[in-house]
């Protein structure tokens, strides 16, 4: 109970918050609230007398819903950030409003970040570093602090590391909002039943299971490692390595990244990098990690980039990751390659082939619903063309064919505007699609080619193999099931209706049937 009075007190000081900046009800909600409400909602924006006014006001939904939430703190700017990656549920413009919202906030002392290393790691901070500075970057749940080891075997000075701890006493304080959130959630489906259509409950389980892989630094670390892995055979890309002895659950000590940050435009024009190169490899990358691998960084913008003195791209963070299954991959890479090559009925069998849409709708007439996206993308210049943004019109367009929501493919959206918008901001020219189709191009050749087709019957032909090896003794226990039933047909507690008896004296018969039809799948499959 004390619990719940608790969270009860700190919603109300969340909603003050967000009726002083206008952003208490979300737009589209606010014309199916009853009329009694809607005239009350001018009362949450008055201030209380003790209360400062605000500094900056806000025009847009969003904007404001950005600002209430940032001055809520970093619950309420981990909410945000979630939110702007389902358009799916808030919609277009009020997500893209919170895309920018800034998880930024002020460093914690130094000495409680000393503190939290020494506690993680068992050892005294000064034994494993001979340097320690102030924090040099502070977000919602950790900060960063650049440090230099002591001298191992033959090195003349001790390599920088980059040392991010997370922020004390951050559990207790997400796990208090989370409660609060879910409070909200279950009160708003039982009060208000049209706002289920949200899924609010649904929205902060998300949010809690995504937070709660960020409160644990070894699995941003694996993150890391499990993509150097894949990469390990690529050019042009790469992540920082992981100091695994000096990790732990509230510590992750990683390389420094000796290089110029992508946020530094002009610096990396005065060194001499080829700017119409990085905006290709950060296409080209980001394509590779989802198509090829199934797994990409979900939070690549220029803050999380940097630049070596090769030209290689170096991303850190890695947080917030997506993956996405094989018959995503081959859904994404068939529908971009469709329109690049404008076969719109083709992206549309491959939405039917994957079971997006129901085959009770009409192919022709999704191809037509395609040809209104893809079409007036063409002609236009490089710049105005976005393969993200085709991807959110894309999905809008599905819903209309009863298409279900795809999280996955929403992150992946979501992200591939963001790395649009990286390689512009290195070159405002570049043409999205001639990055894209090589690697799309690529991808398909080497998974839909004659050489998969073969390997993907190979693989078949070994797990029919496996399903036929054990077929004489799923024979022979079905022989003897079916004579146990049939000699004891007449016995006492066994009753089998004449009908079920003569089937069961047919099996023999019906497992040669089987056994058939697995021989000649697997013919068909090698064959």
């Amino acid at each position: 109970m004390l619990r719940h009075l608790r969270s009860l007190i700190r919603l109300v000081r969340a909603a003050r918050v967000l009726g002083r900046h206008d952003a208490l009800v979300p737009a589209p909600l606010r014309a199916e609230l009853p009329a009694l409400v809607i005239a009350a909602l001018p009362l949450a924006k008055w201030r209380l007398p003790w209360e400062a006014p605000l500094e900056i006001v806000c025009e847009h939904d969003g904007e404001r819903l950005a600002a209430a939430l940032a001055e809520l703190g970093p619950s309420y700017i981990k909410l945000g950030q979630f939110l702007a990656t389902r358009p799916d549920l808030i919609g277009a413009g009020l997500a893209a409003d919170l895309t920018a919202l800034q998880d930024r906030l002020p460093p914690f002392p130094t000495d409680q970040a000393r503190a939290i290393v020494e506690d993680g790691l068992d050892v005294p901070l000064e034994t494993l570093f001979s340097d320690f500075s102030e924090a040099i970057a502070a977000a919602s749940i950790a900060q960063v602090h650049r440090a230099r080891l002591w001298p191992r075997g033959d090195e003349a000075e001790g390599r920088e590391v980059a040392v991010k701890v997370l922020r004390p006493g951050v559990e207790t304080r997400f796990a208090d909002d989370l409660e609060s959130f879910f409070l909200a959630a279950r009160s708003l489906e039982w009060i208000y039943p049209p706002v289920r259509r949200l899924r609010p409950v649904e929205i902060v389980q998300t949010l809690a299971d995504s937070v709660k892989l960020e409160m644990d630094m070894r699995l941003e670390a694996a993150a890391m490692s499990e993509m150097a892995e894949n990469i390990a055979g690529d050019k042009g890309f790469r992540v920082p390595k992981v100091e695994w002895d000096l990790t732990a659950q509230r510590v992750l000590t990683l390389e420094w990244v000796h290089g110029i940050a992508a946020t530094d435009r002009d610096g990396l024009i005065d060194a001499g990098h080829d700017m119409a190169r990085l905006g290709t490899q950060v296409i080209q990358s980001f394509l590779t990690h989802a198509l090829r691998d199934g797994f990409f960084h979900a939070d690549l913008h220029q803050g999380n980039l940097f630049v070596d003195a090769d030209g290689t791209l170096v991303a850190v963070d890695f947080g917030i990751m997506g993956r996405i299954g094989a018959n995503e991959r081959r859904f994404l890479a068939e529908i971009l390659y469709g329109f690049i090559m404008r076969d719109y009925v083709r992206v549309a069998e491959v939405h039917f082939e994957a079971g997006y849409v129901p085959r009770t709708k009409s192919t022709q007439a999704f191809a037509q619903a395609l040809r209104s996206v893809g079409e007036p993308i063409f002609g236009r210049p490089a710049n105005e063309v976005s393969m993200g943004r085709l991807l959110a019109q894309l999905f809008q367009v599905t819903e209309q064919f009863d298409m279900k929501t795809r999280p996955e493919l929403i992150l992946l959206q979501k992200t591939m505007v963001v790395v649009e918008g990286v390689a512009r901001h290195f070159d405002p020219e570049h043409n999205i699609w001639e990055s894209a189709e090589p690697v799309v191009k690529a991808w398909i050749t080497a998974r839909m080619g004659p050489e998969a087709r073969l390997e993907e019957a190979a693989a078949g032909a070994m797990q029919i193999g496996r399903v036929m090896a054990h077929l004489p003794v799923m024979l022979d226990r079905a022989e003897r099931a079916a004579r146990l039933f049939a000699e004891n047909v007449d016995e006492e507690g066994v009753r089998i209706h004449p009908d079920s008896q003569y089937r069961l004296k047919g099996t023999h018969p019906a497992i040669w049937a089987v056994l058939g039809a697995l021989a000649a799948l697997l013919l068909t499959k090698l064959f």
